[in-house]
């Protein structure tokens, strides 16, 4: 069914991958199925699923990308000091705590304690990639072409595969 293919807007592509920031392995699909999903709609960052058109399966290579391609630069005013009085009892205040948010307009932002002072905490809602080169290695695994279903839906049903078969 991969024969052939290669990597083109509307597949489903299957990939294993390592990802690696500042030297150190940040994810990988190693001990996993590979990562799925449907090419040219947005899925995945942008530097990565550009670098891979016209790959093959069984074809790997080594992708460098750019912070404004992957989760994009540092954002200062992404920080947000909030009086520690405002903080509920049950929020432990220690580094690197993950918080949900709901902003002004309801929207729900993911973020996390980046400082604690004396009067106030700092909340970062920035990606916690932002700013940062990505390295990934990958290795095409599996195309097949998307279900009419899929492309409507811009993403890989997990079902499709077995109706196809």
């Amino acid at each position: 069914m991969s024969e052939g293919l290669k990597v083109t807007d509307g597949q489903v592509v299957a990939m294993d991958y390592t990802l690696r920031v500042d030297g150190e392995i940040a994810d990988s699909s190693e001990g996993h199925e590979p990562l799925e999903f449907l090419q040219g709609v947005g899925n995945i960052i942008p530097g990565l699923e550009s670098a891979l058109y016209g790959m093959a399966v069984g074809e790997s290579k080594k992708v460098i990308v750019a912070a404004a391609d992957g989760y994009g630069e540092f954002d200062a005013e992404a920080l947000v000091e909030v009086p520690r009085a405002e903080f509920p009892p049950q929020i432990p205040l220690e580094l690197g705590i993950e918080l949900q948010v709901r902003g002004q307009d309801g929207e729900i932002m993911h973020g996390h304690i980046s400082k604690v002072g004396e009067e106030t905490v700092e909340l970062d809602f920035n990606h916690p990639l932002a700013g940062k080169e990505l390295h990934f290695d990958v290795t095409i695994a599996a195309l097949r072409e998307a279900s009419d279903e899929e492309l409507l839906h811009g993403h890989v049903h997990q079902d499709s595969q077995e109706e196809e078969d």
